[in-house]
């Protein structure tokens, strides 16, 4: 990847290093891509100053903070940082920068109170960035025994992090970059990560399944009700004609994580006004209900078999109530579905990644697929392969879902050897994705791959959509020659006498002069020579 992508990529992996020994990833990634975004934020804010004032892009920051510091001694500055703050959403202090307080760290008079007042002015200058660094605290034991050392600390990946050229990232870099972060911290977090990624592989499917045909689309509408850090929402632009047009909608219950989705969202350029993120319980309360409420795109990765309250009351709620059951309480996963899929335009397509057991199990969950199908709601089956995910080593599926369909056939995929083998997780390459999106393009029955199903076997197989019942993927066995067999077992029996014989001959040799231990001998001998 050109402009920078490398070296701005190891630039901010070298701000892990300074907090790696101090805590785990699953801390230290909040304060990285914090310091991350807060420099974006500040060296875009110091670039617009200067293109205000002079016109075009500064040669470095340096000479933005100087243009940018001229101004705020000016006559006109009032009014120059007013106009600022309506066309940027905030303002940033000359002396609250990033640049000075890097300077202010390489000079030894960094302090910590003036990086929290500046996180502090960014936090209530507009809605968008409320509590957006309330997962920092400059102050945790973590980052050193004492105040000095906490102060150290925060001083040195000021410094770090510095070294990163935003000012002339181009393109995607900077997004790139962060979402570079995101996803070596979901490696090193391991199981937490189900809560903020959704890998590459998994992600490229299920956003190529869901914006097909709506490429072109102006103002695509994309829905993630369980967004993470919402790298799985902004696939979207990777594959739409019109990238700067689409429009996220997202919820995410973690706040954490919500707010890596929203720094994530400006990181790649996502205009204010097409993205409407909310930090809320996705089941606890319907959401959304006053904005736009269906979706062209809906993609969802939830927590798999999560518990919910699956309260009585939910049976009047329209996400569940033309179903006549809930999802049970200890299995959250077609509350999650059946949510999205609500939110579904009838001409939208929906891909939601779930376990295994959504596809079989009975009960409540049996009633609520059959409901599905019967509707032909369900429009196809892809099996994933194992160990892909950080959460959670067992197999995936995606199911895809389509409102108002002609047709309740299923097509059932199985790509569970379509992968390459990593150090921890197991990989979709290209090649692997692009002949999964195929299969499901053609539609079409494949030998051990695929198989479009039609209702009534369905049907016949009282709805359980398990797909080996569909899909025969297992390997025939290799013929062996009886011959064959013959000689191996002669071969063995004769290794068998040939050592049974240098056993009995060692143990004739033993002497002892206990009688009743000379007596076990000659008896093992005995029966080792009835063998």
């Amino acid at each position: 990847m050109a402009d920078g992508y490398k070296e701005l990529q190891s630039v901010l992996w070298a701000g892990a290093d300074v907090l790696r020994s101090k805590m785990d990833a699953n801390e230290y990634k909040d304060y990285l891509l914090s310091f991350v975004f807060y420099k974006y934020l500040s060296d875009t804010f110091l670039a617009k100053v200067y293109d205000g004032v002079e016109g075009g892009e500064p040669s470095s920051i340096e000479e933005a903070q100087r243009v940018y510091e001229e101004v705020a001694r000016g006559e006109d500055a009032e009014e120059i940082l007013a106009d600022l703050k309506e066309d940027n959403l905030y303002v940033i202090d000359p002396s609250s920068t990033f640049y000075a307080l890097a300077q202010n760290a390489a000079n030894n008079r960094f302090r910590r109170e003036d990086l929290q007042s500046a996180f502090n002015d960014i936090q209530t200058s507009h809605p968008l960035f409320e509590n957006l660094f309330a997962d920092v605290d400059l102050y945790s034991n973590r980052l050193g025994t004492n105040d000095t050392k906490q102060s150290a600390t925060v001083a040195e990946l000021v410094t770090v992090i510095n070294q990163a050229d935003v000012l002339h990232a181009k393109g995607d870099v900077l997004g790139n970059a962060y979402e570079y972060l995101i996803g070596q911290f979901a490696s090193e977090t391991g199981k937490k990560a189900g809560e903020f990624y959704t890998p590459a592989g998994p992600a490229e499917i299920l956003t190529r399944i869901a914006i097909s045909g709506q490429e072109s689309k102006r103002g695509l509408l994309v829905y993630d009700p369980c967004m993470g850090s919402a790298s799985l929402l902004l696939d979207a632009r990777k594959f739409s004609n019109f990238p700067h047009d689409v429009k996220y909608f997202g919820q995410e219950l973690m706040m954490s994580t919500y707010n890596l989705a929203r720094m994530n969202m400006f990181l790649h350029g996502v205009a204010p006004e097409n993205q409407l993120l909310r930090n809320g319980d996705t089941l606890d309360a319907d959401w959304p209900t006053t904005e736009e409420t269906e979706f062209d795109m809906v993609v969802m990765n939830p927590p798999y078999s999560a518990k919910w309250s699956a309260k009585q009351g939910f049976l009047s709620d329209s996400r569940f109530s033309d179903y006549g059951v809930l999802a049970p309480k200890s299995k959250a996963d077609y509350a999650f579905l059946l949510h999205g899929f609500y939110h579904l335009k009838s001409t939208g397509t929906m891909g939601i990644v779930l376990p295994h057991g959504v596809l079989f199990r009975g009960g409540a969950e049996n009633k609520i697929r059959q409901k599905l199908l019967e509707n032909g709601s369900i429009y196809a089956v892809i099996g994933l392969p194992a160990n892909m995910f950080y959460n959670t080593s067992i197999p995936t599926c995606i199911i895809v879902l389509k409102k108002h369909r002609i047709g309740r056939d299923v097509l059932f995929i199985d790509a569970s050897r379509n992968f390459e083998k990593n150090k921890n997780q197991n990989v979709m390459k290209p090649e692997h994705i692009e002949h999964v999106l195929e299969l499901y393009k053609n539609r079409q029955d494949v030998e051990k791959e695929a198989h479009l199903a039609d209702f009534d076997e369905i049907k016949a197989n009282d709805f359980n959509l398990n797909i080996p019942r569909y899909v025969d993927s297992s390997e025939d066995e290799i013929p062996v020659a009886l011959s064959e067999v013959n000689a191996d077992l002669a071969n063995l029996n004769s290794e068998i006498e040939t050592t049974k014989a240098a056993m009995i001959s060692m143990l004739n040799e033993l002497s002892t002069d206990d009688e009743s231990t000379l007596s076990a001998v000659n008896d093992f001998i005995k029966l080792m020579e009835g063998i």
